[in-house]
């Protein structure tokens, strides 16, 4: 069965759309059992962050059909919430996914963490055992690809990422860094390059607050920060002036009420707010007070793409790459086709080169002459290995079947000067 995919990304849906269909922790493998129960799916793999939710599923047409339906009762999605979704197949949905690895079609261009989550997926994946041969193949070629374009293209030269266009969009809001206060919400791979962007900037003091204290302390350690749980937010808010989250949690983290008490406690000093997060890690009602200045992912969109002129001639060369590499995956699935033939086909072979062996000994052991013994054995094996082709060609020819005519002459070398 082909490959196939359902999702939506930022190219078919906004952040607030997104976040209905985010999958995080024990949802992912809880899914991944759902939907390789449906008929017509054989293996599936699923990748959820802050910018796509995509299915990549080894399926019939039948097999796709389910999985859109359980992803709507599952999310118990509105029936319009399919205008986002997109599908692919074939060649098309194998040269999405390469793109997806590659960073091709990130929001921002070339970005390597998107490979980083493949893997996890691919991880949570066979951990759910949702994987088998044929996706496992494909994605093992992904990662090749990817780290081919890496290698041979400046894709990931120019330091353009969602995190750099956070901190580029403060330094627009801000003078200088040097006598303000950052607060980083969540501990993983975003927040620890804010961190480093905002350190690197000069940014005057640094708190990060997370769920597991001792993950923020590690992270805070590294950059000269404070670290706090998120139990102590009120406090920490009072001193932000920049104020960016990125955690995995289905609710807020960050509430309006919380925000307009801090702003209160600040006598109206204004707070810069970045909300990476999908599901939104900040109420959005928030953005409605005088004095946060809220943004959301989708906002960076514009900043980002600002960034990426250094890697349009690099995506192009990638994607010349890509059209290889497509190719050559192609070939090689195609070629699997025909091994178990190929294998029947010598387990046949071998079969009637017993059969023969056995009745040339025999002949031996009568006394038969030698050469006698080699020219019966010879003509013995070649009558066998042609009686089944001859019968089949002297049909074709009878019928008129000029296709099966060609291709006996093509698979048999017949046509060679």
């Amino acid at each position: 069965m082909p490959l196939k995919i359902l999702g939506l990304n930022h190219n078919t849906a906004p952040v607030e759309i997104r976040e209905q269909v985010v999958f995080a922790g024990d949802d992912i493998g809880h899914a991944l059992r759902c939907v390789c129960d449906l008929p017509g799916i054989d293996e599936a793999l699923l990748l959820s962050t802050c910018n796509r939710t995509e299915f990549y599923v080894i399926a019939d047409d039948s097999g796709h059909e389910h999985l859109l339906e359980w992803l709507h009762d599952s999310k118990n999605l509105d029936p319009s919430f399919g205008k986002s979704l997109f599908q692919l197949e074939g060649d098309d949905a194998i040269r999405h996914i390469f793109r997806v690895a590659c960073g091709l079609d990130s929001m921002v261009l070339g970005e390597p963490q998107i490979l980083g989550q493949l893997k996890d997926a691919y991880r949570d994946a066979e951990a759910a055992d949702a994987v088998g041969k044929q996706l496992a193949r494909m994605i093992q070629h992904t990662f090749s690809v990817a780290k081919k374009v890496r290698t041979d293209t400046e894709i990931g030269v120019s330091p353009v990422s969602v995190a750099y266009a956070a901190v580029s969009l403060a330094q627009q809001f801000f003078s200088g860094f040097s006598q303000h206060t950052a607060l980083l919400v969540g501990a993983g791979v975003t927040v620890e390059l804010l961190a480093r962007h905002l350190t690197q900037k000069g940014i005057g003091r640094l708190f990060v607050a997370n769920r597991d204290i001792e993950r923020a302390r590690d992270l805070a350690k590294q950059y000269g920060g404070f670290a706090l749980p998120l139990s102590e937010l009120d406090g920490a808010l009072r001193e932000a002036d920049i104020l960016i989250s990125s955690t995995s949690s289905t609710v807020p983290v960050v509430t309006y009420k919380q925000l307009k008490a801090a702003i209160k406690a600040r006598k109206h000093k204004p707070i810069f707010a970045v909300d990476i997060a999908v599901p939104r890690d900040i109420e959005a009602e928030a953005a409605t007070l005088d004095d946060v200045y809220l943004y959301t992912i989708d906002d960076l969109n514009k900043l980002v793409l600002e960034g990426q002129g250094n890697r349009e001639a690099a995506a192009v060369d990638a994607d010349r790459i890509l059209d290889d590499e497509i190719r050559r995956y192609l070939s090689i699935e195609r070629s699997k086709l025909a091994a178990p033939i190929i294998t029947a086909l010598r387990d046949q072979g071998e079969s009637m080169r017993k059969e023969v062996i056995e009745q040339a000994h025999r002949r031996l052991a009568q006394g038969a002459d030698v050469d006698e013994v080699i020219e019966y054995a010879t003509a013995a094996v070649l009558k066998k290995l042609l009686h089944n082709p001859s019968v089949r060609l002297r049909e074709a020819g009878e019928s008129s079947d000029d296709e099966t005519l060609r291709t006996a002459r093509s698979l048999f070398g017949l046509d060679k000067d």
